[in-house]
């Protein structure tokens, strides 16, 4: 079973970037697609990011394609987002997200069994 923590959240200005790691322990972090998945007060749990077992696969919602980049290193069993330019509207807290039978692409919350406590980010105008 994976353990999943992630850090880097804080305030940054629109236009700003900001990169979210996300360290996962107790498991074959291969072995489990990724995802990023904000929440904002009061919305339900949306999808932005998620990357394939060996990395060479992205996928990305409208909202992020452009301005979010996910990358993976299995090596570190690390996954991070990269936000460039985010907006006032990207705020929220920020899930990492794990799963082991996800079919390509997993974007629904329900398909991923694993979680972190997340890291807010807010991002001011």
């Amino acid at each position: 079973q994976v353990q999943l923590v992630e850090s880097g959240g804080g305030l940054v200005q629109a236009g700003g970037s900001l990169r979210l790691p996300c360290a996962a322990s107790g498991g074959t972090f291969s072995r489990y697609l990724m995802g990023w998945f904000p929440q904002a007060p009061g919305k339900e749990r949306d999808f932005v990011a998620e990357i394939s077992r060996n990395g060479g696969n992205v996928y990305y919602a409208d909202s992020a394609r452009g301005r979010f980049t996910i990358s993976r290193d299995n090596a570190k069993n690390t996954v991070n987002i990269q936000m460039n330019s985010p907006k006032p509207e990207d705020s929220a807290h920020y899930y990492c997200a794990a799963t082991v039978g996800g079919m390509w692409p997993a974007k629904k919350s329900g398909e991923y069994n694993y979680w972190g406590q997340g890291t807010q980010v807010t991002v001011s105008s």
